[in-house]
């Protein structure tokens, strides 16, 4: 079996392969950018896998007059880069040692060995330059079945990096089938190592989740998620009840991370996840303004169109309430009217508290006629 695509043909990857294998070294592609290409899924990123040491990469880079830069050498991993595209390879590895987190590595020559410290199936098939596919631990079938299945032991491998867990969920909701439920085994693991989930980093765990809410349709991984004991071990009061419907009521939008954590509810959720400044801030905005009463050109004036549209959708899928068309439309009137009156307009007659209490109430009496009253009719009433 071959894959066939255009980054297989990619002139500064032919030129570091060149390199790479100058001596007799193996280069493969792996992980991902093959998963995705048999799947017929967009390919982002590109792993390389190597049996050469890092040190000779380093040597047949210089050799070549192609930058090398040690990104990683102590775990195997140095990027070069060609024609300003980096290319990062990673010498075969194995595990000597692992605690739940991070693992202590050694370099392999064997492809196999590397195959086996991966987490799924569908993860450790490999490519070679021309498009070959290598499958050292027969995982074609289970990507060709959309079956998520752990390498070896499900309870092993979670064992050796708890991350596994999340990443589970994630991969079952980009990748797996729904209709073929989950692997039993991979869940029976999953519930015995819930202990393990909190030594993770909690920046490791919201990326890990938010990736998960980005997939088409992550509404069925989430509710195993609750099954299995993890989505309360992660977010203490969590809910998915509103997920489901709020996807449906998406039709077609991008998929929002922040939107869908929304859905979940549960309290404390920058500390829990160790949310950005930026993400933590749309989040309350749109979860209060959800559970507001505010209408939809109000919630585009005072949020934007974007966070007016992600609190109306929640809103609507917490209540159980179908998301008209015609809200939309509203909140982008909201977005672009602009409140008539300034705190310069009320001076001097106005100052300090006073003033600011005006200016609030002139607002809310512009907002409430609809966007409707002017400048001279708002003044108008404080005379």
């Amino acid at each position: 079996m071959r894959i066939d695509q255009p980054w297989l043909k990619d002139q500064a990857t032919q030129a570091v392969f060149e390199a790479v294998t100058a001596d007799g070294a193996q280069v493969l592609f792996v992980g991902g950018c093959v998963r995705n290409a048999l799947l017929c899924e967009p390919v982002s990123d590109m792993d390389i896998a190597t049996d050469a040491r890092p040190e000779q990469v380093l040597e047949l880079a210089a050799r070549a007059g192609i930058k090398a830069v040690p990104t990683g050498i102590d775990h195997g991993t140095v990027t070069l880069i060609k024609d300003g595209i980096p290319h990062e390879i990673t010498t075969f590895r194995k595990d000597v040692a692992t605690d739940g987190r991070r693992a202590v590595v050694a370099f392999s020559t064997d492809l196999a060995e590397d195959a086996r410290r991966r987490d799924f199936t569908m993860n450790a098939i490999y490519a070679r330059p021309d498009g070959e596919v290598v499958d050292p631990l027969g995982g074609l079938p289970d990507l060709t079945q959309r079956r998520v299945r752990f390498i070896g032991t499900a309870e092993n491998r979670i064992r050796e990096d708890y991350l596994r867990s999340l990443r589970y969920f994630r991969f079952h909701a980009w990748y797996g089938d729904h209709t073929e439920g989950f692997d039993p085994d991979a869940l029976a693991a999953i519930a015995a190592n819930l202990d393990g989930l909190a030594s993770l980093s909690k920046e490791r765990v919201g990326a890990e989740l938010l990736k998960l809410l980005a997939a088409p349709d992550p509404a069925p991984s989430v509710a195993a998620m609750r099954q299995a004991g993890v989505l309360v071990q992660i977010l203490p009061g969590a809910d998915d009840r509103a997920l489901a419907p709020l996807i449906h009521l998406e039709a077609g939008r991008p998929a929002s991370g922040i939107r869908r954590l929304a859905a979940l509810g549960g309290g404390g959720l920058q500390e829990a996840l160790r949310l950005s400044k930026a993400q933590a801030s749309h989040l309350a905005a749109i979860r209060a303004a959800a559970t507001g009463t505010a209408g939809a050109r109000e919630l585009g004036y005072r949020l934007g169109v974007e966070k007016a549209l992600d609190s109306l959708l929640l809103r609507a899928a917490l209540l159980e309430q179908p998301f008209f068309p015609d809200l939309e439309t509203e909140a982008a009137l909201g977005a672009e009217a602009v409140f008539p009156v300034k705190a310069r307009d009320l001076l001097p007659d106005l100052q300090g508290p006073a003033l600011g209490a005006a200016v609030k109430k002139l607002e809310a009496d512009w907002i409430a006629s609809g966007f409707t009253l002017s400048r001279e009719e708002l003044l108008g009433t404080l005379r």
